[in-house]
């Protein structure tokens, strides 16, 4: 899952990418209103999590924006992608203001870590059918809510970059992924690596799906296109 930090607070913003990343959210970073605007513009959200004081375009006018553009076009690619709001005041028609703007959670600085995330795992699963859903395919089983793989029943040991991959392929079951389609959807925008890369850990899940029984194209090649998962 990808999610925008809008924040101009440098510290706070590399503090809640990198306590994201542990938890395998793909994490893009936005330090004013504008530039998180158009990162919106190019980029499919599952959540953003915004701080109200921003330069150049505020929280309340980022979200308002957000929420406009949405009603006037349903198929805007962050049309329903739910907010999170950050914000040094804890006033209640500050709340008020930013439910108003269309934010879906209002959380006050300074915050718990810990309870910040379980916010942010609730508004993830309002907009996600497969976040607490196994996903299979086959003899192969993940789990989204601890990152766990199986295969045929035998413990499957990925990186968070493996697991995110094939977590990929299996919700796209048949449809082929192209390299660079999967590098928008796994990194960040700032970590984005070469397409070699790509290559690189498609080979090591092939190397470790066979190694507990699985066909050599269980992971096919669609030549000149890109990747697909084999028929279950």
């Amino acid at each position: 899952m990808r999610i925008l930090i809008v924040e101009d607070d440098t510290q706070l913003a590399e503090v809640l990418a990198e306590a994201l990343g542990r938890r395998q959210y793909v994490v893009d970073l936005a330090k004013d209103g504008e530039a998180a605007w158009n990162s919106a513009e190019s980029m499919k959200y599952d959540l953003v999590v915004l701080d109200v004081t921003l330069p150049k375009l505020d929280g309340i006018k980022f979200c308002h924006r957000l929420r406009t553009i949405s009603t006037n076009n349903p198929a805007h690619r962050n049309s329903s992608t739910p907010v999170l709001m950050l914000t040094a005041r804890d006033t209640v028609a500050d709340k008020i203001a930013g439910l108003d703007a269309g934010a879906d959670d209002y959380v006050a600085k300074p915050f718990d870590l810990e309870e910040l995330m379980a916010r942010i795992r609730a508004l993830l699963r309002r907009g996600s059918s497969t976040s607490t859903v196994s996903l299979i395919w086959g003899k192969l089983h993940l789990n989204p809510s601890n990152y766990e793989a199986t295969y045929d029943g035998q413990y499957l040991s990925l990186t968070p970059k493996e697991y995110a991959i094939l977590e990929l392929l299996v919700a796209n079951g048949r449809r082929v992924l192209s390299r660079s389609s999967i590098i928008e959807q796994v990194w960040s925008v700032e970590d984005s690596p070469v397409e070699e890369t790509v290559r690189s850990h498609i080979k090591c899940l092939r190397q470790k799906l066979r190694e507990l029984g699985a066909s050599e194209n269980f992971i096919e090649t669609v030549h000149g296109l890109g990747y697909r998962l084999k028929s279950s």
